[in-house]
């Protein structure tokens, strides 16, 4: 009896259980609808084949694409913080550990160091799946120790940009981080580092107020919204119908408020010439 339970049961539970398969196999375009395999996704950097939508990517995966190779994570203190003890619906420390828990980061920004193209360089990524990328003082202060770091070693600075703006569960602390980043870039500037800024869908808020629309150079990736406030706000606002594409990548290069839009299979080599051109190597 014991051989039948304890062996043959369990074989046969096992045969008939039905296999745990991951919700996401398939990912649908929001601009086609075009159902794409999520690996023939992932080996095409997130780029949607057919519409070439380009869907958003983990800070992590974006670091794979811009090193040649291995690349350093730099530390930040980032330790849960709720200096205004913030609660709407859920209390904010709570949802800070569940962002924490569903990303495996710290906060909304990573930043690290490697070498691109043979230039050593210091990224800063922001990622839109932690709370909105949000702006609030760890990742302020990720931002200006990246800064620090690239003030020490004098190597360039690229930013990848994502987000829905400041944390608004952080009030008055969260703003005053534009105006330190600001600062930041400031001193860049002063000892003529290279600070490019690469503009990925959304980017807008506090964040397209401060240090992002503050770089030597301004790259955008196609079809990525870029602004302050939103384009339904803005309407509600101006009780007017806006342009088609308004506040786009291609529609902000027509008018000069960036310098170019580059595909992300085309993304790194852009990033090398520039940095290149900008060091005078």
């Amino acid at each position: 009896m014991n051989w039948i339970n304890n062996i043959v049961t369990p074989k046969i539970k096992g045969i008939l259980a039905k296999k745990d398969l991951p919700d996401n196999l398939w990912i649908k375009c929001p601009e086609s609808g075009q159902m794409v395999f999520h690996k023939d996704l992932e080996a095409n950097q997130w780029v949607i084949p057919g519409s070439n939508y380009h869907m958003k990517i983990p800070a992590k995966k974006r670091l794979e694409l811009l090193y040649d190779g291995e690349y350093q994570i730099i530390d930040t203190d980032a330790s849960i913080s709720d200096p205004l003890k913030f609660k709407d619906e859920k209390k904010y420390i709570d949802r800070l550990k569940d962002a924490r828990k569903k990303t495996g980061m710290d906060d909304a920004v990573v930043i690290s160091q490697g070498i691109m193209g043979k230039i050593p360089v210091i990224s800063i990524v922001q990622d839109f799946s932690f709370m909105g990328g949000s702006l609030g003082v760890a990742a302020g202060e990720a931002i200006i120790k990246a800064m620090n770091e690239a003030l020490l070693k004098s190597c360039p600075v690229i930013l990848f940009s994502a987000a829905g703006g400041a944390r608004m569960q952080e009030g008055i602390l969260s703003l005053m981080q534009m105006p330190r980043t600001t600062i930041a870039v400031q001193k860049l500037n002063e000892a003529r580092i290279p600070y490019i800024v690469v503009l990925t869908n959304p980017t807008t808020g506090g964040v397209t107020a401060s240090y992002a629309m503050l770089g030597d150079v301004h790259i955008a990736e196609p079809g990525a919204l870029i602004g302050f406030a939103g384009p339904r706000v803005i309407e509600q606002t101006i009780k007017e119908k806006l342009p088609e594409g308004f506040q786009r990548s291609e529609y902000l290069l027509e008018h000069g408020m960036i310098d170019m839009v580059v595909h992300r299979h085309d993304l790194k080599n852009k990033l090398i010439t520039i940095c290149k051109h900008l060091l005078k190597k």
